[in-house]
């Protein structure tokens, strides 16, 4: 049987993405409205399967944790599952397991959110759970120590990962004042710290309507969903204070470096710098820059560090937007003693995409993958309730995705060689190494 190398059968998968990049439209048709306590209410109509998903989405996420409580959102987005005024976690659990289907919580760095997955059948039941989450979650004392405890356990074996403990030390280095250079979950110190006092104060203060996106997808139409929602939560009453307000990353100091000693064979390499969210117009060619760069095996560090120098295990790069900053990250692993002949081709390849034109192949390829592989972000229920949720948190329209692809083709050579030349110019990047460089 004749074995087919990777990088060929990638040129394939783009060679097919391509012939499905030229679908028209890729944004899911959606009802927005506001309701009026303020929740926005987003409903995608998909006849098609009969299970519907929905997404209840609140600004309470880790960037709203007090100084010195680190963990806190996290920590509160995990019990709203475990007990509410009406039932007992096991309860919430055996009631949504009856009808196959789920009912999950947690909070990330912007938000928190609940999440309900059921047969259309089922629905009143499942929104019935679902708004005994949101609003009436209970923290009973024992699941938020046991819970808190877990989290502890979990901090302290992820200190084990080179990978684990080189993010958290690039994260203080590209946001050093800034809340997204906190760990969402917080430090073993800043976990046992907290109270369940400070959980339902927590909940109470940021969880509210006019902060919230409830995004509804499946079964069921846009009058049956706004009833139902309205049904549960219209009689959410919103604070008489304003929201809070979240400051947005701004750079910090000259780029550092933190080199962290650990006696390992393998050292975990990280390049970080502040970048620019989907609202700039330079996010869509600093796309295409980093999928050339570093997105996959058909990208440059590919090519050389690991091809063509088999120096390293893995290598690339990506932009991470959130709501309030965004990260341009390279990183790679390698060889203790190889450490600096990768540091040296990863700032020469960071270099030269802003110096040099890339290839009318390169930016074809880029292009087609890019355009190609994004209705995969939406070919489930879930999927699309997330990405509702997010187009609308971030303020990008319902119609993003046709938007950003749009954008992705108009992209040029001379594009992406202007922005990479400012975005990634090495000299601008903070670096963490962990390992031992020998």
């Amino acid at each position: 049987m004749r074995v087919r190398h990777p990088r060929v059968a990638v040129l394939v998968l783009v060679a097919l993405l391509l012939s499905a990049s030229s679908v028209p439209a890729a944004s899911p048709k959606a009802h927005r409205e506001v309701l009026p306590n303020g929740i926005v209410l987003i409903v995608s109509e998909r006849p098609a399967v009969p299970i519907v998903v929905a997404r209840v989405y609140s600004r309470a996420g880790a960037v709203l944790d007090p100084p010195g409580r680190g963990g806190l959102a996290s920590l509160t987005g995990a019990l709203l599952t475990r007990g509410t005024a009406k039932r007992t976690g096991p309860e919430l659990d055996a009631a949504i397991e009856f009808v196959g289907g789920s009912v999950e919580a947690g909070a990330g760095r912007d938000g928190m959110a609940a999440s309900l997955a059921v047969l259309t059948k089922d629905l009143t039941l499942g929104l019935d759970l679902l708004a005994e989450v949101v609003l009436t979650p209970a923290f009973p004392e024992a699941e938020f120590k046991r819970r808190a405890a877990e989290v502890q356990a979990g901090i302290k074996r992820s200190e084990e990962s080179p990978e684990t403990v080189g993010y958290r030390a690039l994260g203080r280095l590209v946001y050093p004042t800034h809340p997204y250079g906190v760990p969402v979950e917080g430090t073993v110190e800043s976990v046992g710290r907290l109270t369940r006092d400070d959980v339902v104060r927590f909940h109470r203060e940021w969880v509210r309507p006019d902060t919230t996106i409830v995004a509804v997808v499946g079964a069921v139409t846009v009058a049956d969903a706004r009833r139902e929602i309205l049904a549960r939560f219209g009689n959410w009453q919103r604070p008489s204070a304003p929201p809070p307000t979240i400051p947005r990353a701004t750079p910090g100091p000259p780029p550092r470096e933190d080199r962290i000693e650990r006696d390992l064979t393998q050292a975990t390499i990280l390049f970080g710098r502040q970048a620019i969210r989907q609202v700039d117009p330079d996010y869509f060619p600093l796309t295409v820059a980093s999928y050339i760069l570093g997105g996959g095996s058909t990208g440059r560090l590919y090519s050389r560090v690991r091809d063509e120098g088999g120096l390293a295990y893995s290598v690339g790069s990506y932009v991470s937007p959130a709501k309030y900053g965004a990260s341009a990250v390279v990183s790679s692993q390698t060889r203790v003693t190889e450490v600096k002949r990768v540091l040296d081709l990863l700032r020469d390849e960071m270099a030269r995409i802003g110096r040099d034109p890339v290839s009318d192949q390169e930016l074809t390829l880029a292009k087609s993958y890019l355009v190609g592989s994004f209705p995969l972000r939406l070919d489930t229920s879930r999927k699309v309730a997330d990405f509702l949720v997010a187009v609308e948190e971030q303020g990008l329209g319902l119609d993003y995705a046709d938007r950003y692809i749009e954008r992705i083709r108009r992209v040029t050579a001379a594009d992406v060689q202007r922005v990479a030349a400012k975005y990634f110019k090495p000299d601008t990047f903070n670096l963490v190494v962990v390992g031992t460089v020998k």
